[in-house]
């Protein structure tokens, strides 16, 4: 969370001396308008999450084939080294309900079938705030719209495709645990 904080905060402080240095607006006005935007992108995140938390999870279950991991990505993932910096991801899912940081029950299969469900409502929640986090552009005047809100949509989108890749890199591995846990139980079903 700190690092994300960090990134928020020098982002901010970069935009504003940019802008008061450029004189794009007075500088009250562009102290106002680089915490307005920032405020803008959290109340729309926020909303996007709200939203995707309220859908159904059958929107989102486990062999959904609009979140299949492909081998092209899971290279991806490994050769950009997901695996070293995700635990780094501010992980907001606990808000909703469900927190994603660690597995709290990794032999129940319950468990993790709701587990790739959340992924999944991360993963649509993300990728529609790329998108988005572009909206307050059209309600910022003149020049500011490209130099304060376009800026504070960039940063809100390199923060919301990291955790996209970190729930992209975990959902085959999960996928992976449930698929053993239901053929072992199947297994001892035939057996007994």
């Amino acid at each position: 969370m700190k690092l994300y904080l960090s990134v928020i905060g020098i982002a901010m402080l970069i935009i504003s001396v940019f802008n008061i240095v450029f004189n794009t607006a007075s500088w009250y006005n562009v102290l106002i308008l680089v915490v307005v935007c920032t405020a803008l992108q959290f109340a729309l995140d926020a909303l996007v999450a709200g939203v995707i938390n309220k859908m159904p999870d059958s929107f989102f279950g486990v062999n959904n084939r609009l979140y299949k991991v492909s081998e092209t990505e899971k290279k991806l993932y490994r050769k950009i080294k997901v695996r070293s910096w995700k635990d780094k991801v501010w992980e907001l899912g606990g808000l909703g309900g469900f927190s994603k940081k660690n597995l709290a029950s990794p032999n129940s299969p319950e468990y993790i079938e709701k587990f790739i469900i959340e992924c999944n409502k991360g993963v649509l929640t993300h990728r529609l705030s790329y998108p988005i986090g572009f909206l307050p552009m059209l309600f910022i005047p003149n020049i500011c719209a490209f130099s304060i809100a376009f800026p504070v949509a960039v940063v809100n989108l390199f923060l919301n495709v990291l955790p996209t890749l970190a729930l992209r890199y975990n959902t085959p591995k999960l996928q992976a645990m449930l698929k053993r846990m239901n053929r072992k139980s199947k297994c001892i079903e035939t057996y007994t």
